[in-house]
């Protein structure tokens, strides 16, 4: 019997790992993406009163920095271009995301405070999520995009001209 596994697996370890990065790159580029647009849809001087409120320094200018390293770094991440770059500003972001705002939350990201008729209620998340889209960006880092991004349709065709 032919198991779906044979199939997707087919080749080893090596095509494994290509799904792997595969679904690391679209786990942090469909994040930064959705996140970055939620922050443009609201208006970025609404993120900006948010960093006014955490004492972040020149908070406009850095509103629109996140917001557009969300935005096209996400995009980078989705396509596999340039991700050890993009890597870099992702992860002061999600830096900056901790130590400002869910470090004194804790380390889980669900905190559920009570459930009534209208639902569940949830408390302030912690770091929790933000750690997984480093380390998911770290192993981007560390592999490479892939051979299935652009990075790694460039690197075949340099590979082949050489």
């Amino acid at each position: 019997m032919l198991l779906i596994s044979d199939l997707l697996f087919a080749g080893g370890t090596n095509r494994a790992t290509h799904w792997a990065l595969l679904l690391l790159r679209l786990m942090v580029g469909s994040g930064f993406v959705a996140h970055g647009l939620a922050k443009l849809g609201r208006g970025p001087e609404h993120f900006a009163h948010i960093l006014v409120a955490l004492g972040v320094p020149f908070p406009a200018l850095l509103a629109w920095a996140t917001i557009l390293v969300e935005i096209f770094g996400g995009a980078a991440f989705l396509l596999g271009v340039l991700v050890r770059l993009t890597a870099i500003p992702a992860l002061i972001v999600l830096a900056v995301a901790i130590f400002t705002v869910h470090l004194p939350n804790g380390f889980s990201s669900i905190k559920l405070q009570s459930v009534d008729k209208a639902g569940a209620h949830f408390g302030q998340p912690g770091y929790e999520t933000d750690l997984l889209y480093i380390v998911c960006i770290l192993a981007v880092m560390l592999c490479g995009a892939g051979p299935w991004s652009v990075d790694g349709l460039i690197a075949s065709r340099v590979k082949v001209k050489t």
